[in-house]
């Protein structure tokens, strides 16, 4: 799939670190796999466009290799230019949070939210997911300020 030659609002976010990236992609991940999925999985490292995701077994390593394209494709959709190139799978204990242990989200309104963000918000169906964008969004925002362009540098000082 072809990248935009212009970052979009989700590299932009997130982009400037490997750190912010995984994050987001540990919050995608979910509405990518679907909550079963995801229960029984963990994303665990995301280096050089590889994202790396813990299974519990070779069985689970074996069907996720085999749904690769399809779960690529559903993360570029929602991270754009943050998706990863490829997945890749490591066996061990899975230490995925139970849907009621995940911590509670708060999401920024889209009236307080810059045009562009509450913009790109609105073309994420899955209501909880668009919660979660504004939330991080607003996080971000809050803690480094908009920016035409490059994210902000977290030291502070210019890209």
């Amino acid at each position: 799939m072809d990248r935009p030659s212009q970052p979009d609002l989700a590299a932009r976010l997130f982009g400037a670190s490997p750190e912010r990236a995984l994050t987001l992609l540990r919050a995608v991940w979910p509405a990518a796999v679907g909550p079963k999925l995801a229960r029984r999985t963990e994303v665990v490292a995301f280096d050089r466009g590889l994202l790396r995701i813990r299974v519990p077994d070779a069985g689970w390593r074996r069907q996720l290799v085999r749904m690769r394209s399809e779960i690529l494709t559903r993360i570029r959709r929602i991270a754009g230019g943050v998706a990863p190139h490829a997945l890749g799978f490591v066996e061990g204990p899975v230490a995925a949070l139970a849907p009621s242990d995940a911590p509670p989200v708060t999401p920024a309104s889209p009236a307080t939210a810059p045009p562009d963000v509450a913009a790109a918000a609105e073309s994420i169906t899955d209501p909880a997911l668009r919660a979660r964008f504004l939330a991080a969004a607003g996080r971000y925002l809050r803690r480094f300020g908009p920016r035409s362009g490059a994210p902000a540098d977290p030291r502070g000082q210019d890209p």
